[in-house]
């Protein structure tokens, strides 16, 4: 471990933990989302049949159980984290992460644009 500020050199290298996010039961809400599917998925369990692209999402009302890091149904390579640990990252001034509102998250390897079947700001 090497250092990056001046000052004494410590005596011991801190204790690090390593994490598992598990995987929520909270499903993306397939009719109010904005993603945009190759086709529409067939499984109920993973709903993750061929993304093209996500123009901000929400989950369905009853699926969430509380879980404050998750990855949820529909979208597992999404991080999805509860309003509790966003004021937890601000209340202990952690960084190098960036927090953005599901509603306002954009994934869409193809160009910046809006899918051509949603409304401007619709979310």
């Amino acid at each position: 471990m090497r250092r990056k500020r001046r000052g004494p050199i410590p005596s011991s290298i801190p204790r690090y933990f390593m994490v598992r996010v598990c995987f929520g039961r909270a499903a993306v809400d397939l009719s109010c989302s904005r993603v945009h599917y190759g086709q529409t998925p067939t499984c109920e369990e993973c709903r993750c049949e061929g993304i093209d692209a996500i123009h901000g999402f929400t989950l369905e009302p009853g699926t969430w159980q509380s879980e404050d890091i998750f990855h949820p149904r529909g979208l597992q390579g999404v991080l999805t984290v509860s309003e509790r640990f966003e004021r937890f990252v601000a209340r202990h001034g952690f960084t190098n992460m960036r927090l953005t509102p599901s509603e306002e998250y954009v994934w869409n390897p193809r160009g910046p644009h809006p899918l051509p079947t949603t409304r401007q700001g619709s979310a």
